[in-house]
């Protein structure tokens, strides 16, 4: 067990599954480090960390800039400590079907979820090797399996989980462990968005989840973050180059 607190990054943090995963790690007792497109979307995540006499730290960072991940790793590591966590979380959507997506489209997703976790994980990993201990949790999805109107989305996701592998090879020799979490149909802003694009209700669009899922429900960011939060403690050190699916029933 480390004498120091962990300190934990979170990208994404501002809401949805980031916010509950940045709220679980501060109560397991890590320092957090809560990372969002903009610093000022972090606040109310870091007051309720902060509220439960946890320690947080709010930074604005484009993931997809390795400039500015680069600043965001060096103040973090400043302001809070060494990061020996890193939970790739960020996210986006662009959904289209094929002979309608965009470059656009395409480049924006596979900036924030592959390149953002590319450059995080590079920035991070160094403290991590020094201390000969680390954690890095990546965010992949179901979709990763393949689902119709994301091809970029499903594409970034599955990318993430060869990425996951190959950096448990990699960094496995300096105590360092790399997963991935796959969530299923998480009730978040970003699956409101889905139903709305959708022109379906939120409500109904849930319960035609639950139908279809074996636990019979959809599933809350707590769910994942419960999972993250074993997968960055102590006792997973022989865990490492998993997908593990937070979806309520079989996958691949």
């Amino acid at each position: 067990m480390s004498e120091e607190p962990r300190v934990a990054i979170v990208t994404g943090a501002a809401r949805g599954i980031g916010a509950a995963t940045a709220r679980r790690l501060a109560a397991d007792g890590m320092a957090v480090a809560v990372v969002d497109i903009e610093e000022a979307a972090t606040k109310e995540t870091v007051d309720a960390i902060a509220g439960a006499g946890g320690r947080a730290l709010g930074v604005g960072a484009d993931v997809s800039d390795r400039a500015q991940v680069e600043s965001a790793v060096e103040r973090i590591a400043a302001e809070l400590g060494a990061p020996t966590v890193l939970v790739n979380n960020a996210g986006v959507l662009r959904d289209n079907l094929l002979f309608k997506m965009t470059n656009a489209d395409w480049d924006t997703v596979m900036g924030v979820h592959l390149r953002g976790a590319f450059l995080f994980s590079q920035a991070a990993q160094k403290h991590m090797v020094d201390r000969k201990w680390g954690r890095i949790v990546n965010l992949s999805s179901t979709s990763a399996l393949g689902n119709r109107g994301q091809a970029n989305y499903a594409a970034a996701k599955a990318g993430l989980q060869g990425f996951t592998k190959t950096l448990a090879i990699e960094l496995g020799p300096f105590g360092v462990t790399v997963n991935a979490v796959a969530p299923g149909f998480i009730v978040t802003d970003m699956t409101a968005a889905t139903a709305a694009r959708m022109k379906v209700d939120f409500e109904d669009l849930q319960k035609h989840a639950a139908a279809e899922i074996p636990v019979r429900r959809p599933g809350r960011p707590e769910d994942v973050a419960h999972t993250i939060s074993f997968l960055t403690s102590e006792g997973a050190g022989f865990v490492s180059g998993q997908v593990i699916y937070v979806a309520g029933g079989p996958r691949n």
